[in-house]
């Protein structure tokens, strides 16, 4: 019961303050391009509201319901994926063909497959526990889905969640009955896999050499980086105050999406970084409690699954924002402007509750 309640506090905290950041950082720009102030607070606060309908919703399901349909959940988010390909279908926003265009919002496929995936890669682990220690029974088949689901993804192209899925079915993959040799052999094949990427598509070779010098570009590949650290560096230890950011002044591009984080860094300073990543690090934690008292083996990876995504794709944001990272695209959960990104990981926190209510 604690760690339930810890989790819905650390969530509805984090998406209170995604909305106030969400205004803080968005009020110039919205003003300037829409002539009101309040369009992208407006907008995520329904998604907000309909995301905590759905959580609920999702808490009382069963979960033997989840684990049945797991295998339709996985088709439909490929269908929806096939789909978004096609022209006529699939909105290209940023340079990336991965939207539903509904009236003036967005669905991205690729949200909802984050999470049809961690269902069924749980449901896979649990039921071939014993042939994890076999490439061919056991590793090729889900490895064959992941790729197929990584190519429709960087078809969009939209290497930042492709990369996160990725990372958080190999950390499934990697706690379960499998040989600790096998991640070695993987990790070589990614490793010419990410090569081929960026010779297929040199800008995110520019991508890298702006993160080990983004002043060589000022104006380029580094300007958004560069602006971020500009957010972050006069931040001090109690920010410069709610509502007094400089770089959403038109100087970080669309600060309330990927770039949120550099936002609250600048108005909040360390201690609002320092609430930030304790509040993520309080929903992990008890989630893997929750996963460590959990015997049911769909139930343990399907927590940790979620869990781990949620906190990879955070920390992942912060370190693009702080420039320990090449820039990848990535949403900081609950706080980033996204209805998609809002959705499904309401959902996700949805699961993990439902999974303590029925804990056994």
């Amino acid at each position: 019961m604690k760690n339930k309640v810890s989790i819905i506090m650390a969530t509805i905290m984090l998406c209170l303050i995604g909305l106030i950041m969400i205004y803080s950082s968005s009020y110039v720009w919205a003003e300037y391009k829409f002539n009101n102030p309040y369009k992208y607070v407006i907008s995520q606060g329904i998604f907000f509201i309909i995301g905590l309908v759905l959580m609920r919703v999702v808490a009382h399901l069963k979960i033997k319901t989840l684990y049945k349909f797991s295998n339709g959940f996985l088709l439909i988010a490929f269908i929806l994926l096939v789909l978004v390909l096609i022209p006529g279908i699939g909105v290209v926003r940023n340079g990336s063909r991965s939207w539903f265009g509904i009236g003036p919002l967005g669905i991205q496929p690729s949200e909802a497959s984050k999470l049809a995936l961690v269902m069924f890669t749980a449901k896979y682990l649990s039921n071939n526990q014993n042939y994890m220690i076999s490439i061919k029974k056991g590793i090729l088949p889900i490895m064959l889905i992941i790729i197929i689901f990584f190519g429709l993804i960087m078809l969009e192209p939209d290497f930042g969640t492709a990369f996160v899925i990725v990372i958080t079915l190999a950390a499934m993959i990697f706690i379960s009955n499998t040989k600790l040799s096998y991640f070695v052999y993987l990790g070589l094949i990614g490793l010419l896999g990410f090569s081929g990427l960026i010779i297929i598509a040199p800008y995110r070779l520019e991508r890298i050499l702006s993160f080990l010098n983004p002043w060589s570009d000022p104006l380029g590949s580094g300007f958004q980086i560069i602006q971020s650290l500009y957010a972050i560096g006069p931040g001090g230890l109690f920010g410069q105050g709610f509502l007094h950011s400089i770089q959403k002044h038109f100087y970080l591009p669309e600060p309330q999406t990927d770039f949120i984080f550099a936002i609250i860094a600048e108005e909040f300073g360390f201690v609002g970084i320092l609430l930030i990543v304790l509040l993520f690090l309080v929903i992990f934690y008890n989630a893997i409690k929750l996963a460590l008292n959990t015997k049911n083996l769909f139930r343990k990876y399907l927590i940790f699954g979620l869990s781990f995504n949620i906190l990879f794709q955070a920390f992942l944001n912060l370190g693009v924002v702080c420039g320990l990272l090449p820039v990848t695209g990535v949403t900081l959960p609950f706080l980033s402007y996204g209805g998609s990104s809002l959705l499904i990981t309401l959902c996700s926190i949805g699961i993990i509750l439902n999974i303590s209510r029925n804990n056994y």
